[in-house]
């Protein structure tokens, strides 16, 4: 064998060497690592649960690229607001935030304020761009006005919600040390497109939430045309009807067919997901709509959509 092997030249027995070497050192680190893993000691109950809570909370941690947002296992609900009563007229960012509002929102309303804007009813909040339904409903009831500012009257806004010609003096229902309003008497008639919360609870049967919707539902549709559009909420009946009416002029906040983004179009209770990408689209592909007939030849529109529309489509 010895001179069978001495019949190699000199690299062929190098080579050979330096296999048998290479082969060595492989069987000798796979015989390492198995008996490396058969010696691992299992995590007790403890070091486990630990694992999990650190996994949890990197779940929890903010999005790293800084924009306010949240990773996908950390939705709104699960990092609960911090709910206490504030004064959006002078509340900082730091508490904004604490009461589960958006960047973007605390950046619109401390723009609105660096501006000169001020909010002087509760009901008012409602109109910070950007803010949605359930944030404001969640809010609602934590919001304090109390400022020389707010209570300043505000030009734009009539003061005088209830109409002249059908006020009555309310029936007074107080109570000894009870200085809250009573209700109005039967016949009083209120403006619809004018009253506040206040002014709505003084109605029978109509309380904070139903009072609240009804303002709510007024902001999104942009001011209402006809009181029957009361029914709509699903809350409201028409028995309430009769306290309530539209008084003329009415200036309605329209829909700028041919400007408001997406977000605009989709936030109005009338316009459905597709009915607003179909506007979007056809600016994008053929320019501006010009009237109502052209906007009722898409396929995304029933007559009944366009008939609702008519009143708060605007062309310009």
């Amino acid at each position: 064998m010895w001179k069978e092997f001495a019949f190699y030249t000199r690299s062929e027995r190098r080579a050979i060497r330096w296999l048998a070497v290479g082969l060595l050192v492989l069987v000798s680190a796979y015989w390492a690592v198995g008996e490396r893993e058969t010696t691992v000691r299992p995590m007790g109950p403890e070091e486990s649960a630990e694992v999990d809570s650190f996994l949890a909370n990197l779940r929890r941690m903010d999005d790293p690229r800084g924009e306010g947002r949240l990773l996908p296992s950390d939705t709104f609900r699960e990092r609960q607001a911090q709910l206490f009563p504030f004064n959006p007229n002078t509340a900082d960012s730091a508490t904004l935030r604490r009461l589960g509002l958006p960047v973007f929102v605390v950046r619109n309303l401390l723009k609105y304020r660096s501006k000169g804007g001020v909010f002087r009813t509760r009901e008012s909040f409602a109109k910070l761009y950007g803010l949605s339904e359930e944030h404001y409903r969640m809010l609602f009831p934590y919001l304090r006005i109390d400022s020389p500012q707010a209570r300043r009257p505000d030009p734009s806004y009539p003061v005088a919600a209830v109409r002249k010609d059908t006020f009555q003096r309310p029936v007074s229902t107080r109570k000894a040390g009870n200085n809250r309003p009573g209700k109005y008497p039967e016949g009083t008639v209120v403006d619809v497109n004018r009253c506040d919360t206040a002014e709505l609870k003084r109605i029978p049967g109509i309380g904070s939430y139903r009072a609240a919707l009804i303002v709510a539902y007024r902001e999104r549709l942009g001011g209402f045309h006809a009181v029957s559009q009361l029914q709509e909420t699903g809350k409201i009946d028409t028995s309430f009807n009769r306290w309530l009416k539209v008084v003329p002029p009415v200036a309605l906040r329209p829909i700028r067919v041919n400007v408001d983004g997406f977000d605009r179009l989709r936030r109005h209770p009338y316009l459905n997901y597709y009915q607003s990408r179909a506007i979007v689209e056809y600016r994008r592909k053929s320019g501006k709509l010009k009237n109502l007939s052209q906007l009722a030849l898409f396929e995304e529109f029933t007559e009944k959509d366009i008939e609702r529309l008519a009143p708060y489509l605007s062309f310009e």
